[in-house]
C-alpha cells in the first residue's frame, strides 16, 4: 500500500515556473514507477511525465517535452514534477500515481498505475 499527497499548485502566470512534489508514505517507494497526470475539467486524464524506479529512465507527454521535468528522491519518498515556461492550457488538477507493473518501462496507461494522491490544482493565467 502508497499513500501518495501531492502539493504545490497555485496560481501561476503564462512563463512562469512550478514546482510540483508529491510525498509517498508506505512501503518501499523504489519498488514503484511514478507517473504525472493531469486533467483539466471536461476532459479525459492524461499522461504528463514518468520516471523509472531508480530515476534513470524518464518519459514525457509531447505537449510538456522540453518544459516540464520530472525527478525523484527515495531517499525521501517524494517526486517532484518542475514546470518551466507554463501556459494557459497547463491548467488543470495534476495527480501523482505510482506503478507496481512498470517500474522501469514507462507507462502512459493510467491503468497501469495502482495508487494515486488526491491532485492539485494548476491553474495558469495569461
Amino acid at each position: 500500500q502508497v499513500q501518495l499527497v501531492e502539493s504545490g499548485g497555485r496560481l501561476a502566470q503564462d512563463g512562469g515556473s512550478l514546482r510540483l512534489s508529491c510525498a509517498a508514505s508506505g512501503r518501499a517507494f523504489s519498488n514503484y514507477g511514478m507517473g504525472w497526470f493531469r486533467q483539466a475539467p471536461g476532459k479525459e486524464r492524461e499522461f504528463v511525465a514518468f520516471v523509472s524506479r531508480f530515476g534513470g529512465r524518464t518519459d514525457y507527454a509531447d505537449s510538456v517535452k522540453g518544459r516540464f521535468t520530472i525527478s525523484r528522491d527515495n531517499a525521501k519518498n517524494a517526486v517532484f514534477l518542475q514546470m518551466n515556461t507554463l501556459k494557459p492550457e497547463d491548467t488543470a488538477v495534476y495527480y501523482c500515481a505510482a506503478s507496481g507493473s512498470s517500474s522501469y518501462s514507462p507507462s502512459r496507461s493510467p491503468r497501469d498505475y495502482n495508487y494515486w494522491g488526491q491532485g492539485t490544482q494548476v491553474t495558469v493565467s495569461s
